[in-house]
């Protein structure tokens, strides 16, 4: 009797993993290439202070909220189509942002850059459920899909200083239209097509609540990061709270909903998405963090600054690409908690980093990357595969909903925490005979009192930056240590509730037993 396993993967599903792995690199790398690019555009474009936040955060807004609705419509009219029609999408808006002319035309095209790229990440995710029937090969290609957006946000200030140093501002822009012409070119043959053949229509009203209300959250985390508790942000807050709750009862109500909510009913998948979570929680919590003080702290210039943060990137793709191979071996339980467990070390050493503590800052963050990875790339093929096929473009982008959430709460929340260490470090260290509205500077903001320190004599501007620094990097290493209670906690979240799950290997062993046993022909093996 011959024995069925899942086929292997060919050489064209590799391929167009290759092929779904660039525009997904290029969606993360748009949200950090504006950071050196600002000075330039504000020359240029000279847009106010509101309309630079705008420019600056909408893209980030729109793929968040829009992530949901695209990945439900993508089950229901077919994701490789879906992902065509972004990729189209994300090229016009790429020439129209690099040629814009004015503050309001910017935010229009990186408005349009969000919504495709929130077409463009859980098309790729979800493809890859049918591309790779394999678990191990599906691992596999999930990782390099990971890695392939973590990447992108960490190369995208290299990138875009290399740029900026021969072209224009908008030449940051124009790195989408190739990689997005090619994926035109070779998707429709390369990639399959996937829907929900039981799907009916999309519902509109569903829709329009979710983005509501994930914009209204998503708002809300941000300005109180920047702002404070204030009545923005409990009423941004509360709206989005309440759209979100009549989007869960309308759903609840639907014969073909929007999200189909047992989704969230499955331990392996909720499970999943908490870890995640809480991992991108901690992490965007500190990253902000590291790149101020690599800038703020030791005065480097944003493309050094950038190119510091290499190492880490180096340790993602790493920690990203190893953990299919140790789930072949070990329990993917296991592995996320032994990851978790490094990530938390790595958070210890940047809890121990000094005002001038260059090489214990780039170990620890190469610890927190290398040990972050592995989790995101296995929990996010958790969800994909748990899910039912036809829901695989839903879980696809529940799993990225979840992390640009942890990212948001991070910033917002340990940020506002490792801010408060900060000035209440300084006001017990400021020197004496200080001016009273420098100390108030110096207490709003490092950059602050930096811009202060330049009109302050010798003798008090060389005091102030030094408490100024050791104010920084306390709050660094008080957010870092509350860092590391988060990520434990998602250990053990992970290592109790996953522990049931086998590896990759025994998973393929019992597909095989499973075929032999019903006589059902050797397929592809």
């Amino acid at each position: 009797m011959t024995t069925a396993t899942p086929p292997r993967a060919s050489r064209r599903e590799w391929i167009g993993l290759v092929v779904l792995a660039l525009p997904t690199l290029l969606i993360s790398m748009d949200m950090t290439v504006l950071y050196l690019a600002v000075p330039h555009l504000s020359s240029d474009l000279e847009p106010s202070s509101t309309e630079l936040l705008w420019i600056m955060d909408i893209y980030g807004f729109l793929i968040a909220g829009a992530l949901v609705p695209a990945g439900a419509l993508g089950d229901r009219i077919g994701r490789k189509r879906i992902l065509l029609i972004g990729a189209a999408l994300f090229g016009v808006a790429s020439v129209i942002a690099a040629y814009a002319d004015s503050a309001a035309m910017l935010v229009a095209s990186r408005a349009l850059l969000g919504i495709a790229g929130a077409t463009l990440m859980p098309s790729a995710l979800s493809l890859t459920r049918v591309m790779f029937h394999r678990a191990s090969q599906r691992s596999f290609a999930v990782a390099v899909i990971m890695t392939s957006f973590s990447v992108g946000t960490a190369a995208g200030p290299l990138i875009g200083g290399m740029l900026l140093e021969h072209f224009w501002w908008g030449s940051v822009f124009l790195l989408g239209v190739p990689v997005m012409l090619l994926l035109l070119a070779v998707g429709p043959a390369l990639l399959p097509e996937y829907r929900d053949p039981g799907a009916g229509r999309i519902d509109l009203p569903s829709t329009a609540l979710a983005l509501a209300a994930v914009l209204g959250v998503v708002y809300a985390i941000k300005h109180v990061s920047t702002a404070g508790p204030d009545l923005v942000f409990a009423l941004t807050l509360l709206l989005g709270v309440t759209l979100g709750l009549l989007f869960v009862r309308r759903q609840n109500h639907l014969d073909d909903p929007l999200l189909d909510l047992s989704l969230l009913r499955d331990r392996v998948i909720n499970t999943s998405l908490g870890t995640y979570l809480l991992g991108l929680f901690a992490m965007g919590g500190t990253q902000l963090f590291i790149a101020l003080y690599l800038q703020e702290v030791l005065d480097l210039s944003p493309f050094l600054a950038g190119a510091w943060m290499v190492p880490a990137a180096a340790g993602t793709i790493v920690g990203s690409l190893l953990a299919p191979l140790l789930a072949r071996r070990l329990r993917p339980g296991k592995v996320i908690t032994g990851s978790l467990t490094v990530a938390a070390l790595g958070f210890a050493a940047l809890s121990q980093v000094g005002p001038d503590d260059l090489a214990l800052l780039i170990i620890g963050y190469e610890l927190v990357a290398l040990g972050l990875s592995p989790m995101i790339a296995l929990c996010a093929d958790f969800v994909i595969s748990t899910a039912p096929p036809e829901r695989a473009g839903a879980a696809s982008a529940l799993s990225e909903s979840s992390g640009e959430l942890g990212v948001a709460l991070g910033v917002a929340l340990l940020g506002t925490f490792g801010t408060a260490v900060y000035r209440s470090h300084l006001t017990d260290h400021l020197p004496d005979g200080l001016p009273a509205a420098t100390a108030d500077a110096a207490r709003s903001t490092l950059g602050g009192a930096s811009e202060a320190a330049a009109d302050l004599p010798r003798h008090l501007a060389e005091p102030l930056l030094a408490a100024t620094r050791g104010a920084f990097a306390s709050g660094l290493g008080q957010t870092s240590a509350v860092a590391v209670v988060i990520v434990l906690a998602a250990a053990v979240l992970a290592g109790v509730r996953l522990r049931h799950l086998p590896t990759s290997t025994e998973t393929e062993r019992a597909a095989e037993q499973a075929a032999e046993q019903s006589g059902v022909p050797q397929n592809g093996a």
